[in-house]
């Protein structure tokens, strides 16, 4: 089972940065915005979680909240978040459960080879929980930008 446009996400739990716990419905009545990426600490993935970093305020502005996910372990992500000092927590989908939730698990080549890793996605659930954008096969520079954006243009609360 996959995420779809204009329905509701499923619930998940995952570990984060800071000994966080990630449960999506925890989050309900905020915005939240969700970055896939391949791997901390890679010149594009950095440059990603960059752009997010410089626009944060103006994100939780908006009453959103901000991830980061990719299949690296929290302490690999609790360092790449310190080093870069991203303020938004990023959550280890070691197992790819969340991954494969938002099915952005693709076969890819890397340096002549194939195989299978992240796609760089970004999804945009509005505060009933519902998925309302996604973006995939994403050019880093500018996006943080285009979600921002996007998250501008939701529709306020009922």
């Amino acid at each position: 089972m996959s995420v779809t446009l204009d329905q509701p996400v499923p619930d998940f739990s995952a570990a984060a940065t800071g000994g966080l716990t990630v449960k999506l419905s925890e989050w309900r009545g905020r915005p939240v915005v969700l970055y896939c990426y391949p791997k901390d600490n890679t010149p594009g993935c950095t440059l990603e979680g960059q752009q997010f970093r410089d626009l944060y305020d103006r994100f939780t502005a908006l009453d959103a909240v901000v991830f980061g996910v990719s299949r690296d372990s929290v302490r690999s992500h609790d360092n790449f978040r310190a080093k870069y000092g991203f303020p938004f927590h990023l959550i280890a989908d070691s197992d790819g459960a969340l991954c494969a939730l938002f099915d952005v698990i693709k076969l890819k080549k890397h340096y002549g080879k194939e195989g299978l890793g992240v796609e760089r996605s970004t999804f945009l659930i509005d505060r009933a929980g519902v998925l309302r954008r996604e973006w995939r096969k994403v050019k880093v520079d500018g996006h943080a930008r285009a979600v921002l954006a996007a998250l501008e243009s939701l529709p306020p609360v009922a």
